[in-house]
């Protein structure tokens, strides 16, 4: 369940997107639409909310997104090239003007070597510009799953916002 913070912060973004006429998309893996999910709780909108994919499996990358598999090989579905491929398929195959990507380790299981449980990587922009970052955030996987869904609403707000 989100909380206030979160609604508030989904309203602005809401009143970002409205305002500058522009529309998003999600994909997603870790979180398992839980970004969507979120933002479609807010009344209107659809005004400015096109799609959200969720991509958990590499093979759903492929498919949906059109994520190279070499990508995926060299730098496994946690990375930030992987979100930033993920990101430009989501704008690409929704039309939308700006979008966000996120694949991440949720845990309890899934740490691999220098990716422990929490390592979320996050990408966000547009095509006419793209940012990514990997966190590592703490708790159990709702905890993470629930940060990383915060954090990504975080950063749409201030990339619309400039």
């Amino acid at each position: 369940m989100q909380n206030l913070e979160v609604n508030d912060y989904l309203k602005q973004l809401g009143e970002l997107l409205r305002k500058k006429q522009m529309t998003v998309t999600t994909a997603e893996s870790c979180t398992g639409g839980g970004i969507a999910s979120a933002i479609t709780s807010i009344s209107g909108s659809s005004e400015w909310f096109h799609s959200g994919y969720v991509t958990y499996s590499n093979l759903a990358k492929q498919k949906m997104l059109g994520v190279p598999g070499e990508l995926l090989e060299q730098y496994g579905a946690v990375s930030e090239p992987v979100v930033l491929s993920m990101l430009e398929g989501a704008i690409r195959a929704s039309g939308s003007h700006i979008g966000v990507a996120v694949s991440g380790i949720a845990g309890p299981t899934g740490a691999v070597p220098g990716k422990p449980v929490g390592t979320v990587c996050f990408a966000w922009g547009s095509g006419d510009g793209k940012k990514a970052t990997t966190e590592l955030f703490t708790g159990d996987r709702e905890a993470v799953r629930q940060q990383s869904v915060e954090y990504a609403i975080k950063r749409l707000i201030e990339y619309v916002g400039f």
